[in-house]
């Protein structure tokens, strides 16, 4: 006899000694957040007059049109690229709100001006957010693999040793990783961006949790949540920097340029590993889980703080949003 599942009164299902996990997860934005459930994505933003914005779509995945793209690994890569484009996307749609104090409407450059009558408003906004993707990818890219390698050079004054100058390129994509992260929490504007990356993790924490969606239940909540972007982006850090030793260590490469693009060729593979890595770890919660998530979820008191009220609505109503008709569809 099928065994019947019950859910709680969140829509939750209900497993003794196990938790339930949702697959809805979100960004936080300029005075807003981006919640994507299993088929809906929703973006919610506080306006300068404290009314919400709200944009709703329903998501299309290119696995669905072409499977072999869901696959291990694979489905990784994709999922990052297309992470990095809606949030870019989100990004923008977000600052259109965001007041400028003594700032005039700006007039669109001619260089806009013409791709806007060439493509069209849709196809230009595609075309610059592609761009922002491209150059954000590529700054991430110069900054923590492009720089520990040139600056992992020094070594070779002091010593020729392949595993010596493998262990100093490891503590500086760490050391600057870690840099990146607390100079970004010291900045104002930031600081409203991360609270309200505290008020998305707190909403989902509540949900999982079964409890009502209301303030004063997500405010209890903790603001700390495994299955965040900063821990992904760590674990991207340290499985480079697992990769590449195992790699330099059986083909030595001294050329700083090769080495370079030694990283670079090996990242689809580290970012596939990572993604892999993040399923495995959202699944479990026993002793190793703890151990190997708890440096992404240190390194989250950089990334998040703790909401007001007002940015918790905004995490409720984006959340809310994206939930699935069906209960338990989107479980983890």
């Amino acid at each position: 006899m099928e065994e019947k599942q019950e859910y709680n009164q969140m829509g939750c299902p209900t497993c003794p000694g196990k938790g339930f996990k949702t697959m809805c997860g979100g960004q936080a934005l300029i005075e807003g957040i981006m919640m994507r459930g299993p088929k809906k994505q929703s973006i919610v933003v506080r306006k300068p007059d404290g009314e919400l914005e709200i944009q709703e779509k329903e998501l299309k995945f290119i696995k669905d049109r072409y499977p072999v793209l869901g696959l291990p690994l694979i489905r990784g890569i994709v999922t990052f690229c297309d992470s990095m484009y809606n949030g870019v996307t989100a990004l923008m749609f977000s600052a259109e709100f965001a007041p400028e104090e003594g700032a005039e409407e700006e007039e669109p450059s001619k260089f806009e001006a013409w791709l806007e009558r060439k493509l069209g408003n849709e196809k230009a906004t595609a075309f610059f957010t592609t761009l922002a993707v491209i150059l954000g990818l590529a700054m991430s890219i110069g900054l923590f693999f492009l720089l520990p390698t040139l600056l992992g050079t020094a070594i070779t004054v002091v010593t020729d040793s392949m595993l010596a100058r493998n262990l100093a390129e490891s503590v500086l994509k760490i050391l600057i990783f870690v840099a990146y992260l607390a100079l970004c929490s010291h900045m104002k504007e930031m600081k409203r961006v991360f609270s309200y990356h505290g008020a998305e993790h707190k909403t989902i924490f509540c949900y999982e949790a079964g409890l009502p969606l209301t303030v004063e239940n997500v405010r209890k909540q903790p603001r700390h949540h495994p299955r965040c972007g900063t821990s992904f982006l760590f674990m991207v850090i340290a499985i480079s920097i697992l990769v590449s030793t195992v790699v330099f260590a059986i083909w030595p490469v001294h050329n700083a340029i090769l080495r370079f693009l030694a990283h670079l060729a090996m990242l689809p593979l580290i970012v596939g590993i990572s993604y892999e890595f993040n399923r495995w770890a959202g699944r479990h919660d026993g002793p190793i889980t703890k151990i190997l998530t708890a440096p992404g979820l240190w390194l989250q008191n950089f990334t998040t703080f703790e909401p007001d009220d007002s940015m918790i609505e905004v995490g409720i109503k984006a959340l809310e949003l994206v939930l699935p008709e069906e209960k338990g569809t989107d479980a983890w």
